[in-house]
């Protein structure tokens, strides 16, 4: 049986297994939640179609930028995002 109280083979503690789960559903899930709703997240992403940006903020994304990054430009949305001035 697998569970918080598993211990690997040399003895040690195992952490619990992880659920795995891709950006958008990490995204949904942590604004989801009362505590970490108003963290502001950006959408770091290859994609660079039409509807991957309103993809982004229906996921709960505050912005969206596209690799390769700019760095200038990343910062200037993260210091808007955190009222930096």
């Amino acid at each position: 049986m697998v569970g918080d109280n598993t211990v690997a083979a040399n003895g040690n503690p195992r952490p619990p297994s992880r659920e795995v789960v891709d950006g958008w559903e990490a995204t949904r899930r942590l604004k989801a939640s009362e505590e970490t709703k108003h963290n502001p997240i950006i959408a770091l992403t290859a994609h660079a179609m039409a509807g991957d940006r309103e993809k982004t903020f229906e996921a709960g994304c505050d912005d969206y930028d596209t690799k390769p990054i700019e760095l200038p430009r990343l910062l200037e949305k993260i210091n808007t995002l955190l009222n930096v001035k």
